[in-house]
């Protein structure tokens, strides 16, 4: 129930409780601060209340989990392979599309509107549920990090279609060039769709799905803990998810076929 909440209301109760509890520590930071002001006759005066409760609580920083070793994982790949044409489909502008642009020209493809004005940075507008012949042999290289996923829950303005990652990924074969490189990262479980957010794939799935148009030529994962490993798949990793039950995140390097 507290996880439906969280959820619905866009915040976290728990942390609105710990927060809550931080307030007389900042009242009293708050009137101290006063105090040196009014007795130094400092150049700056306090003309908003921007409380930041937690903060001081947290790391740093955080080295770890899904999106910050996809990011960086695949963006190095890129660096060392050095396409002709990268096309991105989906990924975080801010994160993994802001990785390669700091070295290389990208675009980037969505069926949202992006708006854009940044240097190695340009965007297509198109569904890839949809096929178009015009997007057919159009780049020797190719991201999709995660986002096959969503295909056909509807959470982006896609049509709902429960098979929509597999005709997602039929057309994003037909847009890499022969012995073109693809990087895909999808979550990896007990196979389920957690509706309307994303599918959960089996690894197994994953494979029989790509044999079609893919030969994999590297894979990595990040277990529920946030920990990067890069290994060769095994057929007891295969058959136990990497290890990850309930949740993972599975990065494959796939050369068309």
């Amino acid at each position: 129930m507290i996880q439906l909440l969280n959820i619905l209301t866009g915040f976290s109760i728990s942390k609105t409780c710990r927060s809550i509890a931080q307030l007389p520590s900042y009242y009293k930071s708050f009137f101290a601060l006063k105090k040196q002001i009014k007795r130094r006759d400092r150049d700056f005066l306090i003309s908003a209340n921007y409380p930041c409760l937690l903060d001081k609580f947290e790391s740093g920083g955080v080295a770890s989990g899904d999106y910050f070793h996809h990011d960086l994982y695949v963006a190095q790949q890129i660096f060392k392979r050095n396409p002709v044409k990268h096309l991105d489909i989906g990924s975080r502008i801010d994160g993994f599309v802001a990785h390669v642009a700091s070295f290389r020209k990208i675009e980037v493809m969505d069926i949202r509107q992006i708006d854009v004005n940044v240097e190695n940075i340009s965007f297509i507008q198109h569904d890839v549920m949809q096929d178009d012949e015009k997007f057919h042999n159009y780049c020797d290289s190719l991201s999709c990090i995660s986002v096959l996923e969503h295909f056909g829950l509807g959470r982006y303005g896609d049509s709902l279609d429960i098979d929509g990652h597999i005709k997602g990924l039929t057309n994003i074969a037909k847009m890499l060039k022969s012995n073109g490189i693809c990087y895909i990262a999808v979550p990896i479980g007990f196979q389920r769709i957690e509706y309307n957010a994303h599918f959960v794939f089996s690894i197994r799935y994953l494979i029989d799905l790509f044999e079609k148009n893919f030969n994999i030529q590297q894979f990595a994962y990040v277990d529920k803990n946030g920990d990067f490993f890069e290994i060769p798949l095994t057929e007891k990793l295969i058959e136990n998810n990497c290890g990850c039950r309930e949740w993972g995140s599975g990065i494959f390097v796939l050369t068309k076929k």
